[in-house]
């Protein structure tokens, strides 16, 4: 295989976020090319930009897909602490480990971390940003229907057929997968039993007030003077359109790509226009 194939898959890499908590990533790329890290939604795992990141390494992209606190193959905090601002922390801990500017790509709740990180001593190793489907005033509807979603099945699945019947009913935008091989890397199995990739207690110990996050985050939108991409999933219950229009007063400046046929997993839904909207900002605002 050639040097340039190597590229495109992923090497992996240890980092430490607040706390000296382990956190798993895995780099795409040349490690001299433009850095842009990305940031899954909760729930999600590293590998929901596996494919971006690939895309994105052969354009000569560094490319870093982080597995959130309590997700994936990232340590579960003992302590529970899951709040905004450790994550925030995180974020800007592992920025400074990898030593270079960095275009955030954050979807739902990783670009709630992007966006707050912005407005905090060391947001400016933040370049750029781009929020997939989230804003600072999303639905109130589709917020608890994602919530809800993640707090279901603390007690797991029997097979992998039950896990992808609770997809299919919470996105009945996409078909039903024929192949259930493809849910494994969200899936942990113990006892004979499927479990998803993340730490139920991050919903469990959740008490901060979702008002002062808003207050949090229009302020940090506000302030926002660097280059910004707001990608929004037409079908999305989070981000309507008032949303996103609302979200571009804030930040007037801001960029707005949408995408038909996506909901809110819309990096899933679409990864070809995705990656491209994504693609073409970067090289817009890299030098």
């Amino acid at each position: 295989m050639s040097n340039a194939n190597n590229l495109l898959e992923p090497t992996p890499l240890l980092l430490r976020g607040s706390g000296g908590i382990e956190l798993v990533a895995d780099q795409f790329g040349p490690v001299e090319g433009p850095l842009v890290v990305f940031l899954h939604g909760g729930g999600q795992t590293r590998h929901s930009w596996k494919q971006t990141g690939g895309k994105l390494a052969a354009s000569g992209m560094r490319v870093v897909t982080l597995d959130a606190r309590g997700h994936g193959d990232s340590q579960w905090a003992d302590d529970g602490d899951y709040r905004r601002d450790t994550m925030v922390r995180d974020l800007l801990l592992v920025l400074e480990q990898l030593g270079a500017p960095a275009v955030v790509v954050g979807a739902s709740m990783g670009g709630i971390t992007a966006l707050l990180a912005t407005a905090v001593s060391g947001g400016a190793q933040i370049s750029a940003l781009v929020l997939v489907d989230i804003v600072t005033r999303p639905e109130k509807a589709g917020v608890a229907r994602v919530i809800d979603f993640l707090g279901k099945h603390r007690d797991g699945f029997d097979s992998l057929d039950q896990v992808a019947d609770a997809v299919a009913e919470y996105m009945p935008h996409r078909p039903r997968p024929k192949n259930t091989d493809g849910l494994l890397r969200n899936l942990r199995e113990r006892d004979g039993r499927w479990y998803w990739h993340w730490d139920p207690d991050m919903l469990a110990g959740r008490v901060e007030d979702p008002s002062d996050m808003i207050v949090q985050m229009e302020a940090a939108a506000h302030a926002l003077t660097m280059p910004v991409l707001l990608v929004r999933g037409m079908q999305s219950d989070v981000v309507s359109s008032e949303g996103a229009a609302a979200f571009q007063e804030l930040v007037p400046h801001a960029q707005l790509v949408e995408i038909g046929g996506a909901a809110h997993t819309a990096a899933g839904d679409d990864n070809d226009s995705f990656t491209d909207a994504v693609a073409k900002f970067v090289l817009q605002t890299t030098p």
